[in-house]
């Protein structure tokens, strides 16, 4: 199953809508939004921690004023029809809780139902005069298929509009093979009831489940920020030999940021402000707020070795560490890369050994999924935390998966961590597909969340442009797996990478490991001079069973945790695959001589 979000959809749920300079709540998701910030504020006023895991849907309905409760009712969902009309609601049969709003509204549940291979839904409806229709919140408990809708004309032979949604829905029709989740593409229906056919479908995102959650939404972190620095993160945005982006958090007491930085072993010391960015996550008891900083480091002397910390106006400076740019001229270098990570300690652990085993690597890659829920600021303080400051020394150019992604609404989390290039696709969200130079190699950084087709032109021309020995691409989905079938990728992608020559290709998401024969149009070739060798790695323990041949793999684990460690010496790459102890578990040479 792939996940691709439709991201104008996921941007309007946070931003139509606002306060007017009296106060109303204007009509919009942006209204239940507001509500929402106000009745967690509340809640953390007015209960203790042990309380907020108890609270229940009685106990909010009781909590929020009745205007409060008429928006979530009315402004979660609406749009216009030009003729009297039928509305009809889709609700997960496995929802334990009725949304509040759905019978007192008017609407009825019939007896058809609406299936997917995944879900059955019940069907509610209701008759509907010419004009706006307004529909409420999907719930408090964050029930993950959130309802859908669809619209048919009371009166046949009526041309029905479906005008003015808010937020926006992209608009189809009601049938078998129609999906109704913009996150979920191939999640399409397989059973529509005849009454239902034909109508206007209004798609939307799982994602928009969360936007009144409340009973049990509550998450603590184990690490709270603080006013000492910490959190501390690598990463270019320009060019590597010159530049140096350095991140990292505090509480919110620290107003304003700053790197202090020199070179290794002299006395005299630069200053550079850093900008700040509020990163609020409204469930995070402990830390519901902090502040991330990202100071941009430029004219910096290659190949040289810097010490640098970092601090601000009411908080401590951090420890020193040091960091080095890229030498000028042609010379050989290392990286590592790590498929899935998911914030895992295991992860953390083998991250932190092969710092220690290979200390002249250059920077790292990470091939998607970092965290499991991108959303939950709780799970990137995970990462951060087991990773034990390794990308404070190296820099880090990592890619989004589907977990970073979350549920439709965007990596927006993602994002406001890293400071990467800015040279994508127009269409793709920025800093989450880019592409770098290090010394004779192009590296892809392909956000595969995105949509395929709207990269296709970007990738082209990245590579018709390049004149490297080298070439890399990375993305979360792998073209070539046993689970699941990324014939878009392959047809959209794949088909450059064969005219180009792309030398490698990195993903993750099957948690298992594969190197593949070298492909050239989908079928195994003699030697990588003639095609692309695609790999798969995960950075957590997978554990497969029964995995089917795949006639194009060179070599499998179905089971453990890996890294990757690539090393370039002009023109000859040798690729080598380490378990956590540092065990070689598959290598492959390269030489373009």
């Amino acid at each position: 199953m792939t996940y691709f979000p439709t991201l104008s959809c996921g941007l309007l749920f946070l931003t139509v809508g606002a306060t007017t300079a009296s106060g109303q709540v204007n009509s919009g998701p942006q209204a239940v939004k507001e509500v929402m910030d106000r009745a967690v504020t509340r809640l953390y006023q007015q209960l203790t921690p042990q309380q907020l895991d108890t609270i229940r849907e009685p106990f909010i309905l009781n909590f929020l004023s009745p205007a409060d409760k008429n928006i979530l009712a009315t402004r979660y969902l609406t749009f216009e029809v030009n003729v009297p009309a039928v509305v009809s609601i889709m609700r997960d049969q496995a929802q334990k809780t009725l949304p509040f709003w759905l019978p007192a509204s008017g609407f009825v549940k019939t007896g058809m139902v609406v299936k997917n291979e995944e879900y059955t839904y019940e069907v509610w409806q209701k008759r509907v005069n010419a004009g706006r229709v307004s529909l409420g919140i999907n719930g408090f408990d964050k029930h993950r298929p959130v309802y859908f809708v669809s619209v048919g004309p009371q009166k046949a032979g009526d041309r029905l509009h479906v005008t003015n949604c808010m937020p926006a829905q992209t608009q189809t029709t009601m049938q078998q093979g129609a999906f109704t989740y913009h996150d979920w593409d191939d999640l399409v229906l397989d059973d529509v009831p005849d009454a239902l056919k034909g109508q206007v479908l209004l798609q939307t995102i799982r994602g928009r489940a969360r936007e009144a959650h409340l009973v049990g939404a509550f998450r603590k972190t184990t690490t709270p920020s603080t006013t000492t620095p910490d959190q501390l993160l690598l990463t270019w945005s320009g060019d590597p030999s010159t530049t140096m982006n350095v991140q990292w958090r505090t509480s919110p007491a620290v107003g304003e940021g700053q790197v202090q930085y020199w070179v290794a072993g002299r006395k005299d010391t630069l200053m550079k402000p850093a900008n700040r960015f509020v990163m609020e996550d409204r469930l995070l008891q402990n830390d519901r707020y902090v502040h991330r900083f990202t100071g941009k480091l430029t004219g910096l002397q290659p190949g040289t070795t810097y010490g640098y910390r970092v601090g601000g106006k009411g908080g401590s400076w951090s420890a020193p560490a040091t960091f080095t740019t890229k030498p000028a001229g042609e010379q050989g270098f290392s990286y590592i890369w790590f498929g899935d990570t998911h914030k895992s300690r295991e992860w953390g652990q083998m991250a932190q050994k092969a710092a220690a085993r290979h200390p002249e690597v250059a920077f790292y890659n990470i091939a998607g999924d970092l965290v499991s829920t991108g959303l939950h600021r709780d799970e990137w303080d995970e990462l951060w935390q087991h990773s034990g400051g390794v990308f404070a020394r190296k820099p880090l150019m990592p890619i989004p998966g589907n977990h970073d992604s979350q549920d439709g609404l965007g990596a927006w989390m993602y994002q406001e961590m890293f400071s990467l290039p800015e040279n994508g696709p127009a269409a793709a969200p920025t800093e989450q597909t880019y592409a770098f130079t290090y010394q004779n190699a192009l590296f892809l950084m392909i956000d595969g969340t995105a949509p395929v087709e709207q990269q296709t032109a970007w990738i082209r021309e990245q590579l018709a442009r390049s004149t490297a020995d080298w070439k890399f691409a990375f993305f979360h989905f792998p073209p070539y797996n046993y689970e699941e079938d990324y014939a878009l990728i392959r047809n959209e992608w794949c088909t450059l990478f064969d005219q180009y020559h792309v030398d490698m290709v990195m993903s993750g998401h099957v948690h298992y490991y594969m190197r593949s024969k070298p492909m050239y149009a989908g079928k195994p070739v003699d030697s990588p001079a003639k095609g692309t060798v695609y790999t798969i790695s995960v950075g957590i323990p997978g554990n497969h069973e029964n995995m089917p041949a795949e006639d194009y793999a060179v070599s499998r684990y179905p089971k453990g945790n890996y890294y990757q460690h690539i090393a370039i010496n002009g023109k000859t790459m040798v690729y080598t695959c380490y378990n956590p102890d540092g065990q070689v578990k598959d290598e492959l040479r390269i030489d373009k001589k």
